[in-house]
């Protein structure tokens, strides 16, 4: 056997992530400089690491806060009424009812889902071959998640469901009940690696791949840690031996067994019930009756066509011997046989599928036969199945390390563990390699729960960690799945640790986590800054401002349809077909409402626009997007198919929804030239009227009224506008240049970012 190596050092061991966490005192707010500020133990650990004379900037003001709540929360503006409720809402607790009221929005979920969709490297499609087969059932997944954070389940119950919902499920006969189907969607997470047998692909590089991939997706979605690059040596920056690496491997080893692969086809879970399985049976067998019943016609007419061909041929010697080589199945004819019907072809090539070049009547009547048996079977239930990771019972192979992480130099067998560095010293956590009480090995679920014990140094600053991120915009550690020596080091530690306490505190409940963050002043002031602050904090490392925050691509596609009021709310479901438009852009086919959370994600083929706005390509999984500024973003905005017509959406609900401008804000702004008054033949519309549309696409772009400056812009804007298409054409000349607005409003860095 390979000796067990030098060890983990007590250097190693100091690493700030290795170390358990360790909840600080807040101590006494009044001995701040800026005690006033602080709502929150976020605000006091905040201020206390600020360098003297700085501080947070000023709360922002309430619509401000209303819309940034919604961007947040539910990746969705408000609406003008939304904003008017709240805006004029005079309790004391309104902000208190505001987060409240978007915890009981479905769209919650679809935006935290999405978040978390990165991490798990969620696709709709299997990757790994340039096929790229489609995963019809995957999307069974993607709705677990969102129904998971609507309905507020603890982070450690979602961590356990997803590593070992199957060994939570138990044995079932037929088929699985309600509960364990949601048991058995949720493994779906260990199912999102890219998987080639699903390409004929069974070889064992690529069975093992998959086992790779989805400890990469597990090891740093979880615990932070690039676990996999200790899989052919012992981790060159961390202390994560190469022996450690296959111990956890050997976790998920019975249910992903690299020797008795099974491709993803093969582990679909059918969710029918006994009863529609007996009635899809009873259909069925009605469909095999009909066919039997064509087959026989189908003889008929063949035999009918043969002998007429046969008269054709002249030696009438030949004709028996004919008929009997034609008779005579392919593969058993012989030589003299082939050589005879090779002499015939209108005799050879007589057979079904060419039965309509010989008696077309007779070929339609076979298709009456196919007509009936389709329409039998159309009445069969819809069968659906859960894309599910179920290990077999009483299977347990041993996990070998691989010399070099090659599988053909299999060495030491290794016992399934914990990370050495993720427990204290000496006290690494074996797992028992059969569970008596289940039927499976049990290793998975004592894994997770061993992980979610509240004890583990990782995973809860990893998941504070990217909650922070997705309300900041930036994470306290800048690389969220890479806590070891590769990442950086968090620039606030002592909020971190707090965080992380005090989420397993909280029950492991996002919602209390959201509500604790949304109300600190870090997360209520401004993105306003002074020039003391940029010199103190150019970078903004400490928050004394707000980070802007550019929207995620769904988000944008999203908000568009939103204020263009072609939004299609419904939740759930097989996601939105995706195509290539004759230039090879990548589009979403047919009708584009759904949100983007529904868009299909094939890996070979990323939606254009999403792409354009950072949208990950999920080779593996994504642990913190990357936010871009380039050309072919504005190029997107100015010529995209997508965003003209929800421009000119947003054109037209505006039309047929705003009021007037009243006439006290007319004051000072120019009057815009009239079809009628130019002797044209187009729509009059008053310079008010026309005023009031602008008004209404500002409040639905922006979730606020424009300033009288921005009025003022507008209406020059307009003016220039229509002073060029009243020349054009006259009727449509007021349309498109309102059209011409909102693709200006819906292009702008306002519209982008969360302020």
């Amino acid at each position: 056997q390979i000796p067990p190596g030098l060890g983990i050092t007590p250097e190693e061991r100091n690493h700030w992530a290795f170390q358990p966490v360790r909840r600080p005192e807040i101590g006494d707010a009044d001995t701040l400089t800026n005690k006033d500020q602080v709502r929150t133990p976020v605000d006091a650990l905040l201020l206390r690491a600020m360098p003297a004379g700085l501080a947070f900037s000023p709360d922002a003001d309430r619509n401000t806060l209303v819309r940034r709540a919604y961007l947040i929360l539910l990746g969705l503006p408000p609406t003008p009424e939304d904003v008017d409720r709240w805006g004029n809402d005079n309790r004391t607790d309104w902000y208190d009812r505001l987060i409240t009221n978007l915890f009981e929005s479905p769209h919650y979920g679809e935006r935290w889902a999405r978040h978390w969709l990165d991490v798990a490297g969620y696709a709709d499609s299997e990757g790994y071959t340039a096929k790229d087969p489609v995963r019809n059932w995957a999307w069974k997944y993607r709705d677990w998640v969102i129904r998971a954070f609507n309905q507020k389940m603890p982070f450690d119950e979602f961590v356990i469901k997803q590593l070992a919902g199957d060994e939570l499920a138990g044995p079932w006969n037929d088929t699985p009940t309600a509960n364990q189907i949601e048991l058995l969607t949720g493994t779906g997470y260990l199912r999102m690696a890219a998987d080639g047998s699903a390409s004929g692909d069974r070889s064992a590089t690529s069975c093992n791949q998959v086992m790779t991939d989805t400890l990469k997706i597990i090891s740093t979605s979880l615990l932070g840690l690039s676990v996999h690059c200790a899989q052919c040596h012992d981790h060159r920056y961390d202390p994560i031996p190469q022996t450690d690496y296959y111990a956890l491997r050997a976790i998920f080893e019975p249910a992903l067994d690299w020797q008795v692969w099974k491709a993803p086809r093969e582990r679909q879970i059918s969710l029918y019930t006994p009863a529609e399985r007996e009635l899809a049976q009873q259909i069925e067998s009605e469909a095999q009756q009909v066919r039997k019943e064509k087959q026989i016609k189908q003889d008929e007419f063949i035999s009918a066509e043969l002998e007429k061909n046969l008269l054709r041929v002249e030696d009438e010697s030949l004709r028996d011997p004919l008929k009997s080589a034609f008779l005579t199945p392919t593969k058993d004819r012989t030589p003299e046989q082939k050589q005879l019907l090779a002499r015939y072809p209108f005799v050879r090539q007589l057979s079904p599928g060419s039965l309509y070049l010989y008696n077309k009547g007779a070929a339609d009547k076979l298709k009456e036969y196919d007509k009936r048996i389709r329409e039998i079977r159309g009445k069969k239930p819809p069968e659906e199945f859960v894309r599910a990771l179920v290990e077999p019972a009483g299977h347990l192979p041993e996990t070998q390390l691989f010399h070099r992480g090659n599988h053909d130099q299999p060495r030491q067998t290794v016992r399934p563990a914990s990370l050495t560095i993720s427990s204290a010293e000496h006290q690494r956590v074996d797992f028992p390699e059969n569970d008596e009480s289940l039927p499976t090995s049990g290793r998975r679920l004592a894994y997770a729960k061993w992980l979610t014990n509240g004890k583990h140094p990782l995973l809860a600053r990893v998941a504070v960690n990217r909650l922070w991120l997705h309300h900041f915009g930036k994470a306290l550690v800048a690389t969220p799945g890479e806590f070891g020596h590769l990442g950086t080091e968090p620039s606030h530690p002592e909020l971190l640790d707090w965080l992380a306490d005090e989420f397993v505190r909280q029950g492991w409940s996002w919602q209390r986590m959201h509500r604790l963050i949304m109300h600190s002043t870090a997360w209520l002031q401004s993105c306003s800054t002074t020039k003391e602050q940029l010199e103190l904090d150019p970078a903004n490392v400490f928050f004394a401002r707000r980070p802007m925050i550019r929207l995620e691509a769904e988000a944008i596609r999203d908000r568009m349809l939103a204020i263009s009021g072609n939004l299609d709310r419904q939740l759930f479901g097989k996601p939105s077909g995706i195509k290539k438009t004759d230039t090879g852009e990548v589009i979403v086919d047919g009708e584009q409402k759904r949100r983007s959370i529904y868009i299909q994600i094939r890996r070979t083929q990323p939606v254009a626009m999403l792409k354009a706005f950072d949208a990950p390509v999920m080779e593996t999984n994504c642990n913190c997007r990357s936010v871009s500024t380039v050309a072919t973003q504005s190029l997107m905005l100015m010529n995209g198919a997508f965003v003209l017509r929800q421009a000119k959406n947003l054109a037209q609900r505006v039309a047929s929804s705003a009021t007037p401008l009243p006439h006290d804000r007319l004051a000072g702004l120019p009057t815009l030239p009239n079809a009628t008054e130019q002797g044209l033949a187009g729509p009059a519309k008053s310079t008010e009227t026309i005023l009031g549309e602008v008004v209404q696409a500002w409040r639905l772009a922006y979730a606020r009224s424009p300033s009288d400056v921005e009025l003022q812009w507008a209406a020059q804007f307009l003016i220039e506008q229509l002073q060029v298409l009243y020349a054009e054409d006259p009727d449509s000349a007021t349309d498109r240049a309102m059209t011409n607005l909102c693709h200006a409003l819906v292009s702008s860095n306002e519209f982008l970012y969360i302020d």
